[in-house]
């Protein structure tokens, strides 16, 4: 897995590129708090011919944002790249948390 941050100079915005490797996965959503959690809001990860899924998301930079991946729908996974964990309660895991 993989996070790539581009910050942008006209703009107070981070391009914030997730990949992740699921091969045998037929879809890979990222939710987190910038999407209300919400699963239908979630951005969805393309699928590469290398069975890597990725996609970029404008995030306001000074923020801090919990994430996690959804893979078909039924298991959250976090990236192990993430600049820092924080525990969740309400998921009863720890949520990546991405600095921006």
């Amino acid at each position: 897995m993989a996070i790539k941050k581009q910050y942008l100079k006209s703009k107070p915005v981070c391009k914030v590129t997730f990949s992740v490797p699921a091969e045998e996965a037929k879809s890979v959503v990222v939710v987190g708090s910038f999407n209300e959690w919400n699963a239908k809001k979630a951005t969805k990860l393309k699928k590469l011919k290398n069975g890597t899924f990725k996609a970029t998301v404008d995030l306001e930079k000074d923020n801090s944002y919990e994430f996690r991946y959804l893979v078909d729908g039924k298991s959250y996974i976090n990236d192990e790249q993430a600049d820092s964990y924080a525990w969740s309660d309400f998921a009863g895991a720890e949520n990546g948390v991405i600095n921006l």
